[in-house]
């Protein structure tokens, strides 16, 4: 990257890092039961709620028991199960359609990281009708209240229960991009165990890192504060012990509850310090090939982390200290050994190593992760389209 470009988002990043004390983050309150989400529903004078799920979720029965425990407080459910992997601008347009159409007054969003983004985005849709996605691209051009929103995970790793961010896939074009502002972040967060218990090992595999990657991201980064790395530290100590015992066991509860217990963490660690490279890349090869976000996490970062070398080391080697994952006294030794342990939880859950990349598509995947990363994310070190162009021949099958 030129010297100029360099300054400049350096200098971007330092201006959002002063800023952090001052802006309106917020934790969503946690509820801990469908029937508290009721009871909630019913004491804020709600009638009909606008539930935002996919298919999988839905066909698993997983939304199953919210809509019970809302019928049996009077609350009536209009279901939106038509949320892709990547959700698309024309999947937030259309829940937003069906919330009017169908008068409801709230939005739960039940599912992983793709339900709540569709959530959020058609929340900003109906907060600012006059608008489209395409103009609330970027940052804080979200304004106004959007309805009451709880958030419902029934996976452990998008953390997307905490987020002030939505990422949208452009129908048309295939481009990816997020929308980011304070009023996306839901008001409550339903973490129950028990709607992650029909995951199949895979997808309890790919999202556990996709946490982890939003754990270290936050924590090598130019953004971290004492909130964050203490939150990363935590999500990363948990998943070191925990995300293996739930892929092979999907029905042991505490392994479940602490996994929700690290994704939650690590997603107040990256609401506020942000991410980096890895998921810069992540969501090009999502909108270009619908890779899922946590495989995609998953693969990549190992990678980036090597490439980063010697800027995040010294973090790296304290977050493998503070999770468990090495006692080395030497900073070097201690960074290494927790990429190693990546890419060894990788393997005993059978996440591959390759990733489907076309070469002739690696430039504009390159420039489309560039103009993600650069200058938002306070990355250890800064590349370019023509550096992050290697990361993807490293990971291409």
């Amino acid at each position: 990257m030129n010297i100029f470009r360099r300054i400049f988002c350096r200098a971007y990043q330092a201006v959002f890092r002063l800023a952090l004390p001052f802006l309106p983050y917020r934790q969503p309150r946690l509820l801990h039961g469908t029937d508290e989400a009721a009871g909630l529903l019913v004491s804020r004078g709600m009638r009909r709620a606008l539930v935002v799920t996919d298919k999988n979720v839905f066909g698993l029965g997983l939304c199953d028991k919210l809509i019970a425990s809302l019928s049996d407080a009077g609350i009536e459910c209009a279901v939106y199960s038509e949320t892709v992997v990547n959700p698309t601008v024309s999947n937030a347009r259309a829940a937003a359609d069906m919330y009017a159409k169908e008068g409801c007054d709230c939005i739960i969003a039940v599912g992983g990281g793709s339900a709540m983004d569709c959530a959020k985005a058609a929340g900003a849709l109906i907060a600012r009708p006059e608008k489209s996605l395409a103009d609330m691209r970027g940052v804080l051009k979200v304004s106004g209240r959007l309805p009451l929103f709880i958030a419902v995970p029934t996976t452990a790793g998008t953390g997307s229960e905490t987020t002030i961010a939505a990422v949208i896939t452009d129908d048309a074009t295939r481009d990816k991009f997020t929308v980011i502002s304070f009023c996306l972040a839901p008001r409550y967060a339903l973490l129950d165990p028990e709607m992650t218990a029909g995951l199949p090992p895979a997808v309890t595999a790919t999202t556990g890192m996709d946490a982890l990657t939003h754990a270290v991201e936050a924590y090598i980064g130019r953004s971290s504060t004492r909130l964050t790395r203490r939150a990363a530290e935590e999500a990363a100590g948990i998943i070191r012990t925990e995300l293996y015992k739930a892929y092979l066991n999907g029905s042991d509860m505490q392994a479940r509850r602490n996994m929700q217990r690290a994704a939650y963490s690590a997603g107040l660690a990256f609401t506020i310090s942000y991410v980096g490279y890895v998921h810069a890349i992540a969501h090009s090869l999502g909108g270009a090939y619908n890779t899922p976000h946590g495989l995609a996490n998953a693969v990549i970062l190992p990678h980036v982390l090597r490439a980063y070398g010697k800027s995040a080391r010294k973090k790296l080697a304290r977050l493998a200290r503070r999770s468990g994952v090495s006692a080395a006294a030497d900073d070097g030794e201690a960074a290494e050994q927790f990429i190693q342990f990546i890419e060894r939880l990788n393997s005993s859950m059978g996440i591959p190593e390759k990733l489907r990349v076309e070469e002739g598509d690696i430039p504009e995947l390159a420039r489309h992760a560039d103009r993600e990363a650069n200058p938002l994310y306070p990355v250890p070190a800064l590349m370019d389209a023509k550096q992050l162009e290697e990361i993807y021949r490293v990971i291409m099958e």
